[in-house]
């Protein structure tokens, strides 16, 4: 079997995703090619580049200054879709098709035309909308019906102008009419978005993200004695982008309330981030590979994760895999991570219960360890992998 995966790029957790899966095709037979969008960098072997950096460059001018998004590229796509042709594809897999690198209807005008098997998988909301990736923040449900004054369209994928009311129809009229589309989602919340939206008449199936788990694990270090935390309750929190969406401002508030037996520590924090938090918090900006966050979780007591805005969390599971208990709101798919043994769920914006579940958490220890493992058994990366190669086959 010929299969071809796309994606904005190879690096982060969606580039992983589409390595992974390419991998483990390629190990049971199937030849494999993958795409993403130029980068001044040696691609991985059996990797191919979309376009140039001045294709995607100019794209991306026209896209933010007009508001209509994704239609620029022609001769990039052109090429990608004698490509595709070439190897005679048998299944083409979608990931993150938003970045200013493809022209999105011609690339679905060649789907439909040569009838192409596709898997795609939405790792986040911008499949069904007119242009946002996210929306619970806003409480937007304008995209079920048809977008207009959209709340974020200058936040990525941005643009200058709103032009949300015609962007919605003219990607209902691109993703419409697919002979063979099963669409995948990392959460079964996302998947119950998508049946609400103008793909809804398209097959979805959940494929949960997943997580190394020779990584992922208790991993003893001096963590503890190098902060001089050795009596103090740790409170973890863990993000790429530290903003109120995240939950920023829920740990400020946390460290006024909680007493000075418990200690925050917050990662993936940066200079600008520092300046809004206390002096009781520490930061620590990065880690240097996953084993060194992997430690962390493992040191401390509770995982805390005030989401507002959130696909699934795999954070979430991160925490567990290492015998650590989570605290979360109910927001996105993040309650989908943990479950009464592992974990607590309260609402959105709810910081007292919050703060009274790290207490609980913390003082009483009503999880095990071997519970929270069990929970992050089922996010094993290589049981995730399989699927997706079983969905090829399908």
């Amino acid at each position: 079997m010929i299969i071809a995966e796309i994606n904005t790029g190879f690096r982060g957790s969606t580039g992983g995703i589409m390595l992974n899966t390419a991998s483990l095709a390629r190990q049971n037979g199937h030849n494999v090619v993958t795409f993403s969008a130029y980068k001044k960098e040696v691609p991985p072997k059996g990797h191919e580049y979309i376009g140039s950096k001045c294709s995607s460059l100019l794209n991306r001018v026209r896209s933010v200054f007009t508001g209509i998004s994704e239609k620029g590229s022609k001769k990039a796509t052109k090429n990608l879709i004698k490509r595709l042709t070439e190897l005679n594809v048998d299944v083409l897999h979608l990931h993150n098709l938003h970045g200013w690198y493809l022209n999105v209807p011609m690339l679905f005008e060649y789907i439909k035309s040569n009838n192409v098997k596709v898997i795609w998988t939405l790792h986040d909301c911008w499949g069904f909308t007119a242009q946002c990736s996210h929306f619970e923040y806003e409480g937007c449900q304008k995209w079920k019906t048809g977008c207009y004054e959209c709340p974020r369209y200058k936040i990525y994928p941005y643009t200058y102008v709103d032009k949300t009311k015609k962007m919605w129809k003219l990607k209902k009229e691109w993703f419409a009419g697919i002979n063979d589309l099963t669409i995948v989602t990392p959460s079964k919340w996302l998947a119950d978005n998508v049946k609400q939206s103008f793909l809804k008449d398209y097959p979805v199936k959940v494929i949960n993200n997943g997580i190394d788990l020779d990584v992922f694990k208790p991993t003893e270090s001096d963590f503890r004695k190098n902060y001089s935390l050795e009596n103090k309750k740790i409170v973890l929190g863990v993000a790429s982008n530290w903003t109120k969406r995240k939950g920023l401002d829920v740990f400020v508030k946390l460290s006024q309330c909680l007493t000075s037996d418990y200690q925050i520590v917050l990662v993936g924090t940066n200079d600008n981030v520092d300046k809004q938090l206390p002096s009781n918090i520490i930061s620590i900006h990065r880690t240097n590979n996953q084993r060194e966050l992997a430690e962390i979780y493992t040191a401390c007591d509770v995982y805390a994760n005030p989401t507002r805005e959130e696909v699934l969390g795999l954070v979430n599971i991160e925490s567990l895999a290492c015998g650590t208990p989570v605290v979360t709101f109910n927001a996105g798919g993040s309650p989908e991570c943990v479950n009464e043994d592992c974990g607590s769920v309260v609402e959105i914006d709810d910081i007292d219960a919050m703060e009274r579940e790290i207490v609980r958490i913390c003082q009483d220890k009503p999880f095990a360890k071997e519970a929270c493992f069990d929970k992050a058994r089922e996010f094993d990366k290589n049981l995730k992998f399989k699927e997706y190669v079983e969905l090829y086959l399908a």
